[in-house]
């Protein structure tokens, strides 16, 4: 198993996903969903440590969109508080709702300086590769960093063989790997991490995520063996003592103050811009 720790990505990025494409009020009732709100959010989130923003917008009934111009107008309001502090990664997800043609062309007419793509939905069977490189090749033209999101130890393993075998055209892809997508009740644990790790490069970036009332223990986790982070409401709404976090910044905070008793820093926007392979803020 290759678990080393890779002293050349050693600032850990911290990203907040902040609101995902299905929790409601209902849910939390300070979960950012307009763009003052996601912009209100942002400064909160920056002020706490994160250097990545992962985000969703919602259409009049609050339900998840890929709406070109609902995107503009949120990044507008996020970069209009956060100025240069916060790199903003848009998502693509399905949900259920949009096909891989449509969750490309987002990519293609928005032309955010990051975007992250489901391998699972854009590429769920080998004769999809073409398209998918297409996009690749796309996002390297207009300077648009991708990042991959894998939820099995399988996928993972499929990414790295098909760009070792020169299938795929990208270089060393920045990854999230998922835990606990599919388990019962979507709680993640730690251990879910490292078969993800059993074949993945050294030196390829990759960050985790994870459900539930362990999500700490999987940053713990993702932390030590040289990974990078993401967390927010998007995935958990709860502190590691159960109680339920008050905002975002709550959950961003704690992982900065893990990190901090670490030998490991808290990356700046600009080493999270390489780590993403993102080259601009806007």
């Amino acid at each position: 198993m290759n678990c080393a720790f890779n002293q050349e990505n050693s600032a850990v990025v911290v990203c907040v996903a902040p609101n995902g494409a299905k929790k409601t009020y209902n849910d939390h009732p300070a979960i950012p969903l307009t763009p003052d709100e996601m912009a209100s959010e942002a400064v909160a989130c920056v002020n706490a440590g994160a250097s990545v923003l992962h985000l969703h917008v919602r259409d009049d009934q609050l339900e998840h969109s890929l709406d070109i111009n609902r995107y503009h107008a949120a990044i507008k309001a996020i970069k209009a508080q956060t100025k240069n502090a916060l790199l903003i990664q848009v998502t693509t997800e399905s949900v259920g709702r949009y096909n891989a043609f449509q969750q490309s062309n987002l990519i293609k007419h928005l032309k955010p300086a990051a975007a992250s793509i489901a391998l699972k939905e854009l590429a769920p069977k080998d004769s999809d590769i073409p398209n998918l490189n297409e996009l690749c090749e796309f996002s390297r033209a207009h300077e648009i960093g991708l990042q991959f999101i894998v939820y099995s130890a399988q996928e993972a393993e499929r990414l790295v063989s098909m760009t070792q075998n020169g299938d795929l055209a990208c270089d060393k892809p920045n990854t999230l790997f998922v835990l606990g997508r599919y388990h019962k009740h979507q709680q993640s644990n730690p251990r879910q991490l490292l078969p993800f790790l059993a074949n993945w490069p050294e030196n390829w970036p990759w960050s985790v995520c994870a459900f539930g009332h362990q999500e700490t223990l999987c940053m713990t986790a993702g932390v030590a063996l040289g990974g990078h982070v993401r967390v927010g409401f998007e995935n958990n709404l709860f502190r590691p003592d159960g109680t339920r976090a008050d905002n975002n910044a709550d959950l961003v905070r704690n992982i900065v103050d893990l990190v901090q008793h670490t030998n490991r820093k808290v990356a700046t926007v600009e080493q999270a811009m390489t780590v993403y392979g993102a080259t601009r803020l806007t």
